[in-house]
């Protein structure tokens, strides 16, 4: 018996980080990762500095419309990264843009995110792990197309490049682009993006852009965005109406990240639910 403890010690010394990786939770109570008060449940990330927030670019804010919330600035690109790993949740997130935005993104459509399923080391997108964020699937937040699927690629430590895949019913728009559809095709998504059923086919990458049908809230007002994670099958829903989902992911669990993007962006409440089984 000793012998054999011994082997099972060496074996699991042994293994790679990626399978020695952290046991994700799964919520069986509300888990508030925002607490009015720190952002103890996370760590920054941010390209060059990594580790490092010597602009703020993250910070806890007294009142935005008379609460606590969570400021991030935009300036610098990357995010707050949860300290564990989770899988079968229901993620909720109230979220207002606020005034400034950045760099090459000062005109353009005020831009964030949610990553879910984060996976591999930090800043895996780039291939020197320099990158904003890691290998994840991605519940977009951007003027206009608040609930877009984007699989987001990262790399491994060989230079392997990675990317999630997901399976989504689908059609096209005037553009060729893929539109969530619930009675369109079953179609598997190995990269690119997923729009959420109705995004303007005339959007524009532009400040303040909003589509005729957008379900999000009109600029200054709160949104709230859910990403429902139950195994394999992700669904996300914006002011209370399904607007994407997707099944079969490849990725089913891991750390979740919020974006700094070039724009301000106030997040109120951050939440995770548990789900049924």
């Amino acid at each position: 018996m000793r012998a054999v403890a011994a082997f099972l010690t060496l074996f699991v010394f042994a293994l790679p980080a990626s399978t020695a990786a952290q046991t994700a939770i799964r919520p069986d109570r509300v888990i508030r990762l925002f607490d009015g008060k720190s952002m103890d449940a996370f760590y920054p990330w941010l390209v060059d500095s990594h580790k490092d927030d010597p602009l703020r670019v993250f910070s806890v804010v007294d009142q935005v419309d008379g609460a606590p919330a969570i400021r991030i600035s935009g300036e610098k690109w990357g995010g707050i990264v949860t300290r564990e790993s989770y899988r079968d949740y229901r993620l909720v997130v109230e979220f207002r843009w606020g005034l400034l935005t950045w760099g090459q993104r000062r005109n353009a459509t005020r831009d964030s995110g949610v990553l879910v399923h984060a996976q591999g080391a930090d800043g895996n997108t780039g291939r020197d792990f320099n990158g904003p964020w890691m290998r994840s699937i991605e519940a977009q937040i951007i003027e206009g197309g608040v609930g877009d699927i984007i699989l987001v690629a990262g790399f491994e430590a060989d230079g392997t490049r990675l990317t999630p895949r997901i399976t989504a019913r689908t059609g096209k728009d005037r553009d060729g682009e893929a539109v969530f559809d619930p009675a369109g095709e079953a179609r598997e998504f190995e990269s690119g993006r997923i729009n959420w059923y109705g995004r303007d086919v005339d959007w524009l990458d532009k400040l303040g852009f909003r589509g005729k049908d957008d379900v999000e809230s009109p600029y200054g007002q709160w949104t709230r965005l859910e990403v429902i994670a139950q195994g394999d099958r992700l669904t996300y829903v914006v002011n209370g109406k399904v607007v994407n989902e997707g099944s079969r992911s490849s990725l089913t669990e891991g750390k979740i990240l919020i974006q700094s993007e070039g724009a301000e962006i106030f997040f109120r409440r951050i939440d995770l639910e548990p789900v049924g089984k």
